[in-house]
C-alpha cells in the first residue's frame, strides 16, 4: 500500500500551557536543580528554561537577572526550621537540631546555597546576604536560643551561656568544617559536636 504524501502525521501530544504560579514554581526549581548540579558558574537562564520547559523570554520577564532569579529560587526552596525539639533534656534537643540542620545543608536547596557562597565573588555573596541570614542562619541561632532558654530554666543550663558567641558556635561549626574538611556531618559527628564542644560550654556544674 502507498502512503499519499498528504497523509497526515499522527497528532502528538501538546503539553499544556503553564502560567502563573504553576510556571513560575517550574522555573524556580529549574534554578534549584541547575545550582545543586552546575553550580552558580554554570547556571545559565537559558538551562533554566529549558530545565523548566518554556522560553528563555518567560524567564527573563520574570526575573531580569541571574542573581534576582536565584535569590528567589532560594527563598522558596530552603527548608524552614521553625520550632525547637523539646525532648526533655538540652543535649537531646541541640543533636535533634543539628539534625534537621545537617539535612536542610544537604538538600537540593541546601547544596544550591552552598555553590552560591562557595562561587559567588564577595559582591555576589553580599546580595544573597539576606536570603542566607533570614533563611538558615537566622532561625538557626534562634532555635538555638530557644533549646539554650528551655535549659536554663531546667537548672541543666548554666545562666550566663546565654550569649550570642554560644548560639553562634553551632551553625559556625558546622558551616566551617563542611567548607574546610568536607564533613557531612554523619550522626556520629554530630553527637561529638554535642558531647565535646557544646555540652562543656553550657553545662552548669551541677548537671
Amino acid at each position: 500500500m502507498v502512503t499519499s504524501r498528504w497523509t497526515a502525521a499522527a497528532p502528538q501530544a501538546a503539553s499544556p500551557r503553564r502560567r502563573g504560579a504553576v510556571l513560575e514554581r517550574a522555573i524556580l526549581d529549574a534554578a534549584l536543580e541547575q545550582l545543586s548540579t552546575v553550580g552558580w558558574n554554570g547556571l545559565t537562564m537559558e538551562g533554566v528554561a529549558a530545565g523548566a520547559q518554556t522560553g528563555k523570554a518567560a524567564v527573563y520577564r520574570r526575573w531580569p537577572s541571574k542573581e534576582e532569579l536565584v535569590a528567589d529560587a532560594l527563598q522558596a526552596g530552603l527548608p524552614r526550621l521553625e520550632e525547637a525539639p523539646d525532648l526533655g533534656s538540652v543535649r537531646e534537643d541541640l543533636l535533634a537540631l543539628c539534625r534537621q540542620a545537617r539535612d536542610a545543608m544537604f538538600s537540593r536547596p541546601g547544596f544550591a546555597l552552598r555553590s552560591v557562597i562557595h562561587e559567588c565573588d564577595p559582591v555576589q555573596v553580599e546580595r544573597f546576604h539576606g536570603v542566607i541570614l533570614d533563611g538558615v542562619v537566622g532561625p538557626t541561632i534562634q532555635l538555638i536560643g530557644d533549646v539554650v532558654a528551655r535549659g536554663i530554666e531546667r537548672g541543666e543550663v548554666r545562666a550566663d551561656a546565654a550569649n550570642g558567641y554560644v548560639f553562634d558556635a553551632i551553625p559556625a561549626m558546622m558551616m566551617y568544617r563542611n567548607k574546610i574538611s568536607g564533613s557531612e556531618w554523619n550522626d556520629q559527628e554530630v553527637e561529638e559536636m554535642i558531647d565535646r564542644f557544646m555540652l562543656p560550654l553550657l553545662l552548669s556544674r551541677g548537671a
